[in-house]
């Protein structure tokens, strides 16, 4: 591959001025899609602040219920008494925590293809219900199956990820998708951080706030009803919006003038925009970015498990000895660190790196950010909390960075009317991953506190010596010959 070939996938392209003329007679009425390209040809080269704040506060309600369990999903599984030791707590957290990747995993693809057929906004809406009634169901569960059930239900009915990508993609003009994309991920990585704040802060209330929730109360008697119900009502609120959500999908078939167009375009755009394959199985530089995004995701969900779970875990089994509040706390600064990073940061990193070396720098960056936290064991007070908290914020900004970069190159290697199926196939083999991470995750915490006293790689130093070992597979992942970037072609 030329290294002009690769400069110009990482780098977006400059803005192209269309003939209005000519453009505005591929518009056709009553359709939807053109009626957001009129819309966006309107805007003439603003942001969409409208349609991203929809997106950010959709994309908000839907990654709450991922991580708002992590905090007192310990003390859950305790409490169902299903565990016979306390070393097996870890396994059983696992395959809850697992249930909900595995529940997407089976039904992102149908949803991806419904986006694609019926629309963007009916599959969000939907999403957004199921969000409102099994969350609470969820925090209602006094069995273990129950709590799998609602989570593996989830899963399976929220099918937000992939239509919200490409509505993200759709509702901005070129020199814009990146931000659409970004504002995707970082708030997605911020409700990630954001949930384990809820549920830190909210749940076991009668224990934590005696004064305001009482134990003969319903929250006494559901003591994770709380931060799920808080969750409920926020995904509510975004589904009564979802009246006003414009919807991008166009509603007639591309005419050859529309792919006339395309390709008249200079050789940099048309490298872009030009319609990709039909077969989704056939375009390569779509799957081999789908390998680094799911590598990706299986690092971070063991990663967001196993600091949860390590740092409340005892301090003579290698833990942190922290209460569900204080990781809690740990979580939302990190992402409140996101929210700085995308906004001010993030913006020329992309700019003068591109999102496939920003993707490459950040993971070897975290490669040693990870190296540090088996130490913090060894420190206490003042110094601890500034380790945590500097380790986790810098860790969640280099995630980001990352995943912004593996979405981007995602969503331009095919066509728009393939992008909701596209971003379906890869949320069910992100969510495979996903699934396998915490059960994975689980298992090897459960083993690793049985070792605590071992010479060679104690407990808490072997489970961060296999986030690093999964994080490197997916640095290597972004190099030839795995990573097939698409070539630059010229214009007849």
């Amino acid at each position: 591959m030329s290294s002009l070939e690769e400069a110009l996938l990482q780098k977006p392209p400059p803005s192209v001025v269309v003939c209005h003329h000519e453009a505005a007679a591929c518009h056709h009425e009553g359709c939807p899609g053109c009626a957001m390209d009129r819309r966006k040809e309107s805007l003439r080269g603003r942001i969409p602040y409208k349609e991203l704040f929809f997106v950010a506060a959709t994309t908000l309600a839907g990654s709450l219920p991922i991580t708002c369990l992590f905090p007192f999903m310990y003390f859950m599984v305790r409490d169902f008494n299903i565990a016979k030791r306390e070393e097996d707590i870890g396994s059983y957290a696992g395959f809850l925590a697992a249930s909900y990747m595995i529940g997407r995993a089976i039904t992102s693809i149908f949803w991806g293809i419904a986006a694609d057929r019926l629309g963007r906004k009916p599959v969000i809406a939907f999403s957004m219900l199921s969000v409102v009634i099994l969350q609470i169901f969820f925090g209602l569960s006094t069995k273990y199956w129950m709590a799998i059930a609602a989570r593996l239900l989830l899963g399976s009915l929220n099918g937000l990820l992939g239509p919200i990508k490409a509505y993200a993609i759709e509702v901005c003009q070129t020199e814009h998708q990146a931000l659409g994309i970004s504002v995707v991920n970082t708030v997605w990585g911020l409700g990630v951080v954001i949930g384990p704040g809820l549920g830190g802060y909210l749940a076991q209330p009668a224990e934590k706030y005696p004064q305001t929730f009482s134990k003969e109360s319903v929250f006494g008697r559901f003591p994770y009803l709380l931060p799920c119900l808080v969750v409920s009502i926020f995904a509510a609120i975004v589904l009564i919006s979802c009246i006003w959500l414009p919807e991008t999908i166009h509603k007639h078939k591309i005419t050859e003038k529309d792919i006339r167009i395309v390709k008249a375009l200079p050789s940099q755009q048309a490298h872009w925009d030009m319609p990709r394959k039909k077969s989704l199985l056939q375009n390569w530089p779509w799957m081999s970015t789908m390998l680094s995004y799911c590598l990706f995701g299986l690092h971070e969900t063991a990663y967001s498990e196993i600091l949860s779970i390590w740092a409340v875990s005892d301090s003579k089994y290698g833990g942190l000895s922290f209460s569900s509040g204080d990781i809690g706390q740990v979580l939302s600064v990190s992402g409140a660190s996101l929210l700085v990073y995308q906004l001010i940061i993030y913006h020329w990193v992309n700019k003068f790196l591109g999102p496939l070396n920003s993707s490459r720098i950040a993971s070897s960056l975290s490669i040693l950010v990870l190296a540090t936290f088996p130490f913090m064991t060894y420190l206490s007070g003042t110094k601890l909390s500034f380790a945590i908290y500097a380790a986790a914020m810098t860790k969640s900004v280099l995630g980001i960075t990352i995943s912004c970069g593996m979405c981007l190159l995602q969503n331009n290697a095919v066509r728009q009317d393939q992008r909701g199926t596209a971003n379906g196939i890869a949320t069910t083999g992100m969510s495979f991953f996903k699934a396998v991470a915490p059960v994975g995750a689980g298992i090897l915490f459960s083993w690793a506190q049985k070792r605590h006293d071992a010479t060679f790689f104690p407990g808490d130093q072997v489970v961060f010596l296999m986030l690093i070992l999964v994080q490197l597979c997916g640095l290597i992942s972004t190099f030839e010959p795995f990573l097939v970037l698409p070539p630059v072609e010229e214009c007849r």
